[in-house]
């Protein structure tokens, strides 16, 4: 089955039109080759449009394409177009809230370092990821293989995750840190 598609591309800021004719393979949508082709195609390169959308994103995610463009001086479907491919490469991965958790009663913010058997150590960290209380997992260098943030409503709370992570197969030690102070919590990348 052949189906025909006009593309609209934006090179230098000039405006194209491709008509493309594809074949599609039985039970494959349109969709699913276009995504197939945008994550297996590495030319994506970041410009300087893409870095000053994810800017706008980043101060407010529920930003309308409309206030992008009118902000970059671009049209409407260039700003779809320009968030859409970013998502479909992966670049950008979600839209979220930022919030305060202590004001949601979790208070308690714990670093906590994990030392697990080498081969077991992606079993280990399924295992945490699966756990409400964890925020972040890093595989780190140094004497410990794990680095877990996690956020609690209080001490009990963290010495029972403490305990069962303890108990879980295949770890050996743990180190629990517990913030202070936040100075600085910001996890968007500046671009």
């Amino acid at each position: 089955m052949l189906k025909e598609n006009l593309y609209t591309c934006y090179i230098n800021e000039q405006v194209f039109t491709v008509r493309q004719k594809t074949k599609l393979s039985h039970g494959q949508s349109f969709n699913e080759r276009r995504k197939w082709k945008l994550n297996h195609d590495s030319s994506h390169k970041v410009d300087d449009v893409d870095r000053k959308i994810i800017r706008l994103l980043q101060e407010d995610a529920r930003k309308s394409f409309n206030k992008i463009s009118d902000s970059l001086g671009i049209a409407v479907g260039t700003a779809y177009n320009r968030v859409k491919n970013m998502e479909d490469k992966g670049i950008l991965k979600g839209y979220t809230v930022m919030l305060d958790s202590a004001k949601l009663g979790y208070g308690l913010t714990a670093l906590i370092l994990i030392e697990a058997e080498g081969r077991y150590l992606p079993d280990v960290e399924k295992e945490l990821a699966k756990l409400d209380e964890v925020i972040c997992i890093y595989d780190i260098t140094g004497d410990y293989d794990v680095a877990v943030v996690a956020r609690f409503k209080n001490r009990t709370t963290l010495n029972n995750f403490i305990k069962s992570a303890l108990k879980m197969p295949h770890v050996t030690k743990t180190v629990t840190n517990v913030v202070l102070n936040v100075v600085k919590e910001d996890f968007r990348v500046k671009v």
